[in-house]
């Protein structure tokens, strides 16, 4: 069925049916009434795309990745998409691993979504005040507050000083942190939340492990590591980092738990079948909240900026030690 039906059936212009069903333009009552008749008789259904373009609109949401691969993007994704679809709208991606100027990408980027949602810390803060700037609705995940833009994060602080005091409760005393506080903000409360522990029972802090946040990268690091230093316990930044620490473990002949204890953050799948120590964080339930507070935004529900924190859990299974 098609907007020259409904006219036909109407007996008025197309012009006149496009105003009529957009709710704009100098419309009389008696060609709206013959309009809205010939569209219940019809069953007519304006599709989303054209009420988009006419109202000037895409019905689309933006999120912007550090990187679309690894399971933690995977889940955040799903959460968000999840979300958008079931409020009507569609969900562009744009991922700023590997492009030379992120700043102008993600700008372009927005020119073609209702809103965006920004993962990470990829892109500068003055970018996001030009997305701001042009008054378009934005969500932060993983990232601290810029201009009016809404945020949200998950507890990362807390829940890596309880799981140093659990490792410190094992009889653990030399504990590691590998991972790169620079990388990311919520890596670096991370390793905030692990020195406080171990100050905490005035244990030292030895500067971080730094590599990325993959588990190729973990285990080069950790396999350098172990070749000339023995700590008791390895506290990864993240679930795919703690992954490539166990396989480096492995290849220098190292047993976890009884020769040193590991322990992640996410809690990933990969985690929960190899008995990974990790702290688990909601990440669909993180992609969902953002697409939610998006859509208020976009919507015009609310116009103040709302800035939440997602509680974390510390998940203790065998990779740090006999309970």
């Amino acid at each position: 069925m098609t907007i020259y039906q409904v006219a036909a059936r109407a007996g008025v212009g197309i012009a006149t049916v496009s105003r009529a069903l957009r709710g704009s333009g100098p419309v009389s009552r008696r060609s709206r009434e013959k309009v809205e008749r010939a569209v219940r008789e019809l069953g007519f259904r304006p599709s989303q795309l054209g009420v988009s373009l006419a109202r000037g609109k895409h019905a689309a949401n933006g999120i912007v990745f550090p990187d679309l691969s690894g399971p933690y993007y995977a889940e955040v994704v799903i959460g968000y998409e999840e979300t958008a679809s079931r409020l009507g709208r569609s969900v562009l991606i744009c991922s700023t691993r590997g492009r030379d100027d992120i700043g102008a990408t993600v700008l372009g980027f927005a020119s073609r979504v209702d809103g965006l949602v920004i993962l990470g810390h990829d892109v500068d803060d003055t970018t996001i005040a030009a997305v701001l700037a042009a008054r378009l609705p934005t969500v932060l995940l993983a990232r601290p507050a810029v201009g009016t833009a809404d945020t949200l994060n998950t507890e990362n602080r807390r829940s890596a000083k309880a799981l140093a005091e659990h490792l410190i409760s094992h009889g653990h005393r030399a504990l590691r942190f590998v991972g790169d506080p620079a990388r990311a903000p919520d890596v670096r409360e991370r390793y905030a939340g692990l020195r406080a522990g171990l100050r905490a029972h005035g244990l030292p802090c030895r500067a971080p492990l730094r590599c990325a946040l993959t588990d190729e990268a973990g285990r080069y690091a950790v396999h350098e590591l172990l070749k000339s230093e023995r700590p008791d316990a390895l506290v990864c930044a993240n679930d795919e980092v703690a992954l490539g620490a166990l396989q480096a473990a492995a290849e220098v002949g190292l047993r976890v738990p009884a020769d040193v204890a590991v322990t992640g953050w996410d809690d990933v799948m990969a985690a929960r079948h190899t008995g990974l120590t990790t702290v688990r964080q909601p990440m669909r339930d993180l992609g969902a909240k953002a697409a939610a507070a998006l859509d208020e935004l976009i919507s015009g529900v609310r116009i103040t900026p709302r800035h939440d924190v997602l509680p974390t859990e510390p998940i203790i299974r065998r990779t740090c030690g006999p309970h």
